[in-house]
């Protein structure tokens, strides 16, 4: 029967999964496997049987297991990656460059070197990649990496008293944010909430759906309630202990369990203010008109008529003069008997002519 072997290359690193083929593997073993960086040693996180022969064909087979010559060989690389760090770090110092060497890591024919360093920005390494290769006489790569990255290659203690997750059990990172604090009620302290990479703690993300199950048992902060002998508003919820701080009106505050809450309260009454309880003064109505002054009904159809014909019957009578008549027309337009036309507005800019002889009236 053939076995799948999951083998990591670094303690905490990304597992891969190869065909074992023919050889007999138990976890923990040493084994040389190929892969698109090169020639590799490896240890066997674990190993299952293969179900599907189709999926078996596409992993790649395990050279063999690692010999006495092959750990000896890990072990000359392991001081030629220290040696090529040192004098790496020396030549950084020595060009003054923005950057910091984290980690060298040698492939297993020496074929290759690979220099992890942290930097804020882009940096111009060429120079120090040929004393690099003139030095070692290899390939060189440049790798820049983030922080956490750095804090998981170097190891240390979190300010829990434990070795960094990251370096110690945690394959890849999860996103975190300020929330995941805030629904823990944890104080928002970088110092207390930020681990050894300056970002926050990879644990928040741990207990964060627990935390969001659990609350949904409670009520919200500023929700009134009611129980069996005060109502008040919730002042601090306790999800770990049950226990659940009101505020009373009169501004006391009580602890409770969540099992002694009734339903909600009702809202408190808003006190009466000076001005509401003045007494108010009497508006003033609009009087209504006296009869006389409001419009006569219309009459019948026979009293009109009846006023109708007597305005027929009484000679018309001339138009009252106006007072305040209108100023007398212009000579020209006596002469031409047309009566003296109104000043109509004028359009933008245009402005009445002074002076000159007067235009010519039509017809002159």
């Amino acid at each position: 029967m053939s076995h799948i072997a999951t083998i990591q290359f670094s303690k905490a690193g990304k597992m891969y999964d190869f065909s074992a083929g023919a050889l007999e593997l138990a976890k923990g073993d040493r084994v040389v496997v190929e892969t698109e960086r090169g020639v590799g040693v490896g240890q066997v996180v674990k190993v299952a049987e293969a179900l599907d022969s189709g999926a078996l064909e596409k992993l790649t087979l395990i050279k063999r297991v690692a010999t006495p010559e092959d750990l000896a060989t890990v072990e000359r690389i392991s001081q030629k990656e220290q040696e090529a760090h040192r004098f790496c770090v020396s030549r950084i110092a020595e060009r003054n460059m923005p950057m910091k060497l984290v980690q060298v890591e040698y492939q297993f024919d020496s074929s290759k070197a690979v220099f992890f360093f942290t930097a804020d920005g882009r940096v111009d390494f060429r120079d120090l990649v040929k004393d690099l290769a003139h030095s070692f006489h290899t390939r060189i790569e440049m790798r820049q990496i983030g922080v956490r990255d750095e804090a998981k290659m170097t190891g240390g203690i979190g300010i829990c008293g434990r070795e960094l997750c990251c370096s110690s059990f945690l394959r890849e990172f999860q996103p975190v944010s300020v929330k995941m604090a805030k629904e823990q009620n944890l104080a928002l302290n970088p110092n207390k909430i930020s681990g050894q990479c300056g970002r926050l703690l990879c644990c928040l993300d741990y207990e964060y759906d627990t935390y969001c199950c659990l609350r949904k048992n409670f009520p919200k902060s500023g929700k009134r309630v009611r129980t069996v002998n005060a109502v008040g508003v919730v002042d601090k919820v306790n999800i770990l202990t049950g226990n659940i701080t009101l505020k009373l009106d009169d501004n006391k505050i009580i602890v409770i369990k969540r099992d002694e809450i009734l339903g909600d309260g009702a809202p408190a009454a808003a006190p009466v203010s000076a001005a509401a309880q003045a007494p108010q003064a009497p508006q003033r109505t609009r009087e209504r008109r006296p009869e006389q002054r409001r419009k006569q009904e219309k009459t019948s159809l026979d009293s009109y008529n009846s006023k109708a014909e007597n305005v027929e019957k009484e000679p018309a009578s001339p138009p009252p003069a106006r007072e305040a008549a209108a100023a007398p027309a212009s000579p020209d337009a006596q002469k031409t008997g047309q009566p003296r036309k109104r000043n109509r507005s004028r359009k933008h800019g245009h402005r009445k002519p002074s002076g000159g002889a007067p235009t010519p009236a039509p017809g002159a």
